[in-house]
């Protein structure tokens, strides 16, 4: 993609948007940030951001090729933001969205509600799709040191 071309999260030009997010010149400022950042990444094949995005403790057990073949078979058409609620207590941040995409045959509507936490000044996407046998007093999936259920067991 030419950086001076539309980002794919339609929030400027590529180069000033999600670019220097995706080549790790800048980190996102926020939760909102990041999650277009993510959109962008999936419609441009950065699957490398994607995984890095993802909360510390659930990054091995991502699926690289599905969410590779996922982000390669579809055409991504733009991003909608729904609602954004940057604070849910000190590190945790809501994103509601929706990704319009088309797989070929027809045109899909994927509406999500995301989570994210604040690690070390840096946000990570919390996923809740992935089967991790977590218990409640573990060390929490994000790398914040308390138990998860101190921490992102709510908001997964």
């Amino acid at each position: 993609m030419i950086s001076s071309q539309d980002c794919p999260c339609g929030h400027g030009p590529y180069a000033e948007c999600c670019q220097p997010l995706h080549l790790k010149q800048q980190s996102a400022l926020n939760a909102e940030q990041l999650m277009r950042s993510r959109y962008s990444a999936f419609a441009l094949q950065q699957i490398d951001y994607i995984l890095e995005t993802t909360a510390l403790g659930q990054q091995s057990a991502l699926d690289r090729a599905a969410i590779a073949d996922w982000s390669k078979s579809n055409q991504w058409l733009k991003l909608e933001l729904i609602e954004y609620q940057p604070k849910l207590d000190k590190t945790h941040a809501l994103v509601e969205f929706k990704a319009h995409y088309h797989d070929g045959k027809q045109a899909h509507v994927h509406h999500e509600v995301s989570h994210f936490v604040l690690h070390q000044q840096h946000w990570y996407f919390l996923d809740p799709t992935l089967d991790m046998q977590i218990t409640m007093k573990q060390p929490c999936i994000c790398g914040s040191g308390k138990k998860f259920k101190q921490c992102c067991a709510q908001f997964i």
